[in-house]
């Protein structure tokens, strides 16, 4: 897998995917043996087919926010590694072609956790192990920093062996890179985009114009004026390097909030209009509704929910993994998304242990099986509920 910049040279990518993490996988799966492979059969995780000469199949993944708070940095524990935390997800990450994640902090040193919303750099290279491929970093914490919080953030994305989507060291690199990212995956290119609907109320310093992507024009007050001309510049440069499909990450809606604004629906079809096959939403903190239209192969998500936060809030503790199938005819040259499945997921507070994401059909299995590791009554209580909730959610109910 390659990044192919938007100047058409390319650069070698590290080797696919979450190879660090074997020797763990494999301990694992001893220990949950026959259990895990009865529940993994049934999951939701849709198989990749193979290749026929006619047509070419990979899989995008996708989760939402990864909120950094002093909960989220101390799940890395004594030793500074946060591995445990995102361990049981691993399989849906590294088995994707290509896995993306809203970062919702910033990279810039200590002190680390809710009011810097700043992460020690070992998250960033944990989450490169996990099988994670790109970052957007377009959002509301694009700035907490500062620029130069912005400038570390990216450069520590970068060594860590993961891709930043929608934000830039300075005006010279936005204008260059042209507001979106390339990528090509077994022959398929695939273009990113990211737009964030501000920055926690912040405006961009002078002489640094650019350096996010923004989809509003008062974005740093009432985010009423949708910036076409901005978001429609970015996707024309998008049309230009011709890719087989254009995903759109937005950080968008309100917070704790299931309306779908005006404004959004305004900006869906504005992309749509200009090329995007797939829109994946974040900030709201909670899952929202999918559409999937397979006749055009085009997908939307309102909002993921909650990758990994603190969970302290009702609704913010479930949320989603994204698997999109997108094929490539080569006979017609159509490149679209042919299917989508979806895995559960749910952040665990449980006493003498530290923060962790877990697959809750899986974790529901190991409970009712009497595994040795297994969570509390509540815990699985609390999962029993949320995927009947997010039943409900993913289809707008």
């Amino acid at each position: 897998m390659e990044k192919e910049s938007n100047n058409q040279k390319k650069r070698p990518r590290r080797a696919k995917k979450g190879r660090l993490w074997l020797p763990i996988i494999a301990a694992v799966l001893c220990i949950i043996g026959v259990l895990a492979v009865a529940v993994l059969t049934g999951g939701n995780h849709t198989s990749q087919k193979p290749d026929d000469g006619e047509k070419t199949v990979i899989h995008l993944s996708a989760g939402g926010d990864l909120n950094i708070t002093d909960d989220v940095v101390d799940a890395a524990g004594s030793n500074g590694n946060f591995q445990n935390a995102f361990m049981d997800v691993l399989p849906l990450l590294s088995d994707a072609d290509l896995a993306i994640l809203n970062f919702e902090g910033n990279f810039y040193g200590e002190p680390y956790g809710s009011e810097s919303r700043s992460a020690p750099a070992s998250l960033a290279k944990a989450l490169a192990a996990a099988g994670v491929d790109l970052l957007q970093l377009a959002n509301s914490c694009s700035i907490t920093g500062g620029i130069a919080g912005l400038v570390s953030t990216v450069d520590t994305v970068e060594h860590s062996g993961l891709i930043p989507l929608g934000a830039y060291r300075n005006p010279e690199e936005a204008k260059k890179e042209k507001g979106f990212t390339l990528m090509e995956v077994q022959g398929i290119r695939v273009a990113f985009v990211a737009f964030t609907k501000g920055m926690d109320g912040m405006a961009l310093p002078a002489g640094s114009e650019g350096c996010v992507n923004l989809l509003y024009k008062d974005y740093d007050s009432t985010y009423q004026q949708v910036d076409t001309a901005g978001i429609t510049k970015v996707m024309k440069n998008v049309k230009a390097a011709r890719p087989d499909i254009v995903v759109a990450m937005l950080h968008w809606g309100s917070e704790f909030n299931d309306a779908i604004s005006k404004s959004q629906e305004q900006i869906k079809k504005l992309l749509q209009e200009n090329g995007a096959d797939v829109i994946i939403g974040t900030h709201p903190h909670y899952v929202q509704k999918l559409e999937f239209d397979p006749e055009n192969g085009t997908f939307v998500a309102y909002s993921l929910g909650d990758f990994f936060g603190d969970a302290t809030r009702a609704g913010s503790e479930y949320s989603i993994i994204l698997d999109l199938e997108i094929t490539k005819n080569h006979q017609t040259g159509e490149t679209k998304v042919t299917n989508y499945s979806y895995t559960p997921i749910f952040t665990v507070r449980q006493e003498f242990r530290d923060l962790r994401v877990m697959r809750i059909k899986e974790t529901m299995a190991a409970y009712e099986n009497n595994y040795m590791d297994r969570v509390p009554e509540s815990v699985y209580k609390a999962m029993e509920y949320a995927l009947k909730r997010i039943e409900a959610r993913v289809k707008g109910e």
